[in-house]
C-alpha cells in the first residue's frame, strides 16, 4: 500500500535560483516518513524516540532529481515499503507535483536502539508496510 505525504514548497525550502535546494528535499522526505509512521503505522516519532529510545535513521539514500520544483509547489511524497528485514527497510519514494515526476529514491532505514547505539530488531507495532488499528 502506499502512503502519501502532501508537502508545500516554502520560502525555506528554495535556494537563489527559485528551486528546490536539495538538502531541503531531504528534510521533506524524513518529514514524510515522520508522518508514514504518525499516520500508517500508529507510532509517532514523540513516542518512539521519547518513550521507547527507538530510532529509524536512514543508512542508505539514492536519490534521482527528475525535475525542479518551485516556491508554492505542493508535492506528495509516495512511499513504498519494497521489504522488511529483522531490523532494516527498503522504502521506494516517488516525489510528483501535478502529475510530474521531480524526485526518486530508494531508501534504507535501520531500526535503532538510542540506549545500545546499534540496530535492533523492530517491534512487531512499529514494523514498516503495517497499517496499526491503535495509535500510540
Amino acid at each position: 500500500m502506499t502512503f502519501i505525504s502532501r508537502q508545500q514548497v516554502r520560502f525555506a525550502h528554495i535556494d537563489a535560483a527559485g528551486i528546490v535546494f536539495y538538502p531541503r528535499y531531504f528534510e521533506m522526505l524524513n518529514a514524510a516518513v515522520e508522518d508514514m509512521f504518525a499516520e500508517e503505522i500508529g507510532i509517532d516519532f514523540a513516542t518512539m524516540h521519547g518513550k521507547r529510545r527507538l530510532g529509524v535513521p536512514t543508512v542508505k539514500l539514492d536519490v534521482e532529481f527528475v525535475a525542479p520544483s518551485r516556491l508554492g509547489d505542493l508535492l506528495g511524497f509516495s512511499i513504498d515499503v519494497m521489504r522488511v528485514g529483522r531490523s532494516s527497510a527498503d522504502l521506494s519514494v516517488a516525489v510528483h507535483c501535478d502529475g510530474e515526476l521531480r524526485l526518486r529514491a530508494s531508501v534504507v532505514l535501520v531500526c535503532m536502539d538510542f540506549g545500545e547505539a546499534r540496530s535492533r530488531a523492530w517491534p512487531a507495532d512499529m514494523r514498516p508496510g503495517q497499517m496499526s488499528a491503535t495509535r500510540c
